[in-house]
């Protein structure tokens, strides 16, 4: 069958999604997604993407009803959830903690920080449960949680002679299948602050298959459609 404009498209975001997780290197995306565009049929474009895991099979994502893939760290939400805490809360008097990388939170993690200051980073995280209640309490010091722009925050707290909300957002669309995060406490003379935004690594390698996907597709331009080998359906500069 003959593969539309609307179906190359949502082979190429499913390829963006790819290489933002690292599943792709940039020479392999770059050849994946000049042959997406160059895609003719249906047949030339399941291939590009069967050793990706997404839901569903290539066919369901190529269909005219297929939904366009969420980017980012929206992919992997449902392998995110479950199993055993990590880490049930963070201490720091008179120092600092985190808790970053790869670890699990527990459904309910409580923070305390006095005379100190301490860093929640869920970027990367695992989560025990769907519903997760993140309590963070501040006397005199300051606690910083950072969340991907997809996942669903809640930020309820009190700030006396403080603060407790929201810092900078980066654009992002509210993941459905991602855990529901409570951020509550209070802040006493000092702050809780809650950053959504993505890490480094993936805003680099969207950054990158973003100018990857701009030179394919001007190179599919200038080429013009594919005429069977004829050269009569190139465009003349």
């Amino acid at each position: 069958m003959r593969a539309s404009d609307a179906e190359r498209e949502r082979i190429a975001e499913l390829l963006r999604e790819a290489v933002a997780e690292g599943r792709l290197d940039m020479d392999e995306f770059d050849q994946r997604l000049e042959t997406a565009y160059k895609a003719r049929t249906h047949g030339e474009l399941e291939p590009l993407v069967q050793d990706l895991p997404a839901p569903g099979s290539a066919v369901a994502l190529v269909g005219s009803s297929a939904p366009s893939p969420l980017g980012g760290s929206a992919a992997n939400w449902p392998a995110r959830i479950g199993g055993p805490a990590t880490s049930t809360g963070g201490f720091a008097l008179w120092g600092g903690f985190n808790r970053k990388g790869r670890w699990t939170v527990a459904r309910k993690f409580t923070a305390f920080a006095m005379w100190g200051g301490g860093e929640i980073d869920l970027r990367e995280a695992h989560f025990e449960d769907r519903e997760v209640v993140i309590r963070c309490f501040t006397i005199m010091g300051g606690i910083h949680v950072t969340a991907p722009p997809e996942l669903n925050v809640e930020v309820r707290g009190i700030g006396i002679m403080g603060g407790f909300g929201e810092g900078s957002n980066e654009d992002g669309e509210i993941s459905p299948d991602s855990p529901r995060v409570r951020i509550t406490g209070f802040a006493l003379m000092g702050g809780v602050g809650v950053d959504r935004k993505r890490t480094k690594a993936e805003r680099r390698r969207l950054k990158e298959a973003k100018e990857a996907e701009l030179e394919a597709r001007r190179r599919h331009e200038l080429e013009g459609p594919d005429d069977g080998g004829s050269g009569e359906g190139r465009k003349k500069l």
